[in-house]
């Protein structure tokens, strides 16, 4: 197949690329490095099946493609919150666009979600038909609502134009080629326990997530791809919750740091629990998390020590 990834110079976009290449399909990478990195994919770029233009999906883009992976958008806070405007554009204009391709070419696509559209979350573990506690003025909104009507205007293809549409909503993931400077709590905690620094944890650190190795996520969201009569939301996520304050005393432990833990104010709408039920998942695609948090981390502590050896 020709499939087009866009935000695939991005930390799950990259090991999207290359398990796709890897398969045998040509792969066409767009990216404008807003927060993707030419890095995450050099080991592609002699590839004869893959290809890398950049571009930003909030202008027109005309490609013939089989299948569309949209990926684009910034995803940590820091970097979202940085240029609000152009965070709504990505996932309002730049999803329109991709949709556009996906019509002209005939193309399945599918939009990678976020765990964000449940905003502050009533129910747990969130199930696809939980609707979300989201403040839509609020400085999380841009990201927040943007991917909230990006869903949207899938269905809106969808009923109106037969799109041909996948839509993942996209829980904690971490793992290598995670960038260094995205402000989240697993690149944080173990940048900081490598160099010997305090950890920060915001508010108590009895807040939860939910986190998944990067391979387990790029397996769902090729599952999902693939999957016939089924185009979602579906969660894809691992189920096992831990506290924030455990997380760190995990990643202290495995890189065998002497950090100490220092405590600041929690964020303004930061989620309180994040844990997704994936039993959907399960049932529609065969698919579950396979990688412990201990081996994923262990994993991930050893590529930014290999990074932080280059740096």
């Amino acid at each position: 197949m020709r499939i087009l990834v866009t935000g695939g110079a991005g930390f799950i976009g990259s090991h999207l690329c290359e398990s796709l290449v890897n398969s045998g399909n040509e792969v066409i990478c767009v990216d404008n490095y807003f927060t993707g990195q030419k890095k995450n994919i050099r080991d592609l770029l002699d590839n004869n099946n893959f290809e890398l233009i950049r571009h930003d999906i909030t202008f027109p883009l005309f490609l013939e493609v089989d299948q569309i992976y949209n990926l684009a958008c910034p995803a940590s806070p820091i970097h979202y919150q940085r240029n609000p405007i152009k965070t709504i554009k990505v996932s309002t204009v730049g999803v329109v666009n991709m949709l556009g391709m996906a019509r002209r070419c005939d193309a399945r696509i599918l939009q990678a979600s976020t765990s964000e559209v449940y905003g502050d979350p009533k129910e747990h573990p969130q199930k696809e038909e939980y609707w979300g506690n989201v403040n839509p003025i609020g400085p999380r909104s841009c990201y927040d609502e943007g991917k909230r009507v990006s869903e949207s205007l899938m269905y809106a293809y969808k009923f109106q134009n037969k799109a041909d549409i996948r839509i993942v909503r996209i829980f904690n993931t971490y793992g290598p080629k995670m960038a260094f400077n995205d402000g989240r709590v697993v690149s944080n905690f173990i940048l900081q326990a490598l160099k010997g620094e305090d950890i920060t944890i915001y508010g108590k650190g009895d807040q939860t997530r939910s986190f998944c190795f990067v391979s387990d996520m790029v397996r769902g969201i090729i599952s999902m791809m693939n999957s016939e009569n089924f185009g979602g939301p579906v969660n894809l996520g691992n189920p096992v919750e831990s506290t924030i304050i455990d997380l760190a005393k995990k990643i202290i432990d495995l890189s065998g740091s002497k950090s100490k833990i220092i405590f600041k104010d929690l964020p303004q709408d930061d989620p309180v629990r994040r844990k997704p039920d994936i039993s959907l998942a399960q049932k529609k695609l065969n698919w579950s998390p396979e990688i412990g948090i201990d081996d994923g981390l262990m994993k991930t502590i050893q590529w930014f020590k290999n990074e932080l050896a280059i740096h």
